[in-house]
């Protein structure tokens, strides 16, 4: 019996992996081509959001700030969430002008649950509807490793970069579910390429990448896109490592 088992081994050890490779290089370039028109097709059918509610997190300055004036110049309906309310009712009257029709500021400090559920919560109590979230929140700490003194304010770091995105997605996704809306979630390209000195920050954004990578899956026929953007550096508070109060 074991003289036949060994004898099955190794024909498949000489057999599957040609046939793997074979099969591989058939069916690779049609799924290349797949995502190549299913991007091209996307592109030239772009969604007209006016009207439809979109939430961003983070959206009291740097790339949340611009995020929310863009959806405002196509007449999107905006919840703008941030941890630093006082600094949202200068977005909230800029994105007036620009065109929202409506729109609503919450403060909440996406490393709570509690915070991220409130938030997703009155923006179905104002609209009775939720298209799009945005999920742009983040902090960074820039230090060497083994120059970390206390591990407290990583830990910060971690919660509002992870567990805010993770809190605020779950508790939107039977929203997004009716309206087959979207999930765009702010990583970063050191999600991919980590840079020095940045080294927690870097477990974080690559961590939300396989976490959306794996919701794709999960949640693959609810209709639900899901968007990661993976910017390299840009000028904000964050990348000129000002000192923050809070996400942004």
């Amino acid at each position: 019996m074991a003289n036949h088992i060994d004898v099955i081994t190794n024909i498949m050890n000489v057999i599957v992996p040609p046939l793997m490779l074979i099969v591989l290089l058939l069916v690779y370039p049609l799924y290349l081509i797949y995502k190549f028109i299913n991007f091209i097709t996307r592109l030239l059918t772009s969604e007209n959001v006016a009207g439809k509610v979109v939430l961003v997190t983070g959206a009291a300055a740097g790339i949340g700030e611009q995020i929310s004036y863009e959806y405002a110049r196509r007449r999107a309906r905006l919840v703008l969430v941030d941890v630093r309310g006082d600094h949202l009712g200068r977005v909230v009257e800029n994105v007036r002008s620009f065109g929202s029709p409506d729109v609503i500021a919450i403060t909440a400090d996406v490393s709570k649950e509690e915070d991220c559920k409130k938030f997703v919560d009155e923006a179905i109590k104002h609209f009775h509807r939720l298209d799009h979230l945005v999920n742009n929140a983040g902090l960074a700490r820039v230090k060497l490793f083994e120059e970390i003194q206390n591990f407290s304010d990583f830990s910060y770091l971690l919660d509002v970069n992870l567990w805010g995105v993770a809190y605020g997605t779950y508790y939107a996704i039977p929203h997004l579910r009716k309206t087959k809306g979207k999930i765009i979630v702010m990583a970063s390209s050191v999600g991919w390429y980590p840079f020095p000195r940045f080294s927690f920050y870097n477990a974080s954004k690559a961590a939300l990448i396989t976490f959306y990578e794996t919701l794709r899956t999960e949640i693959g026929n609810s209709n639900i896109g899901i968007t990661i953007v993976t910017p390299g550096l840009v000028k904000s508070a964050l990348s000129q490592n000002e000192p923050a109060k809070g996400p942004n």
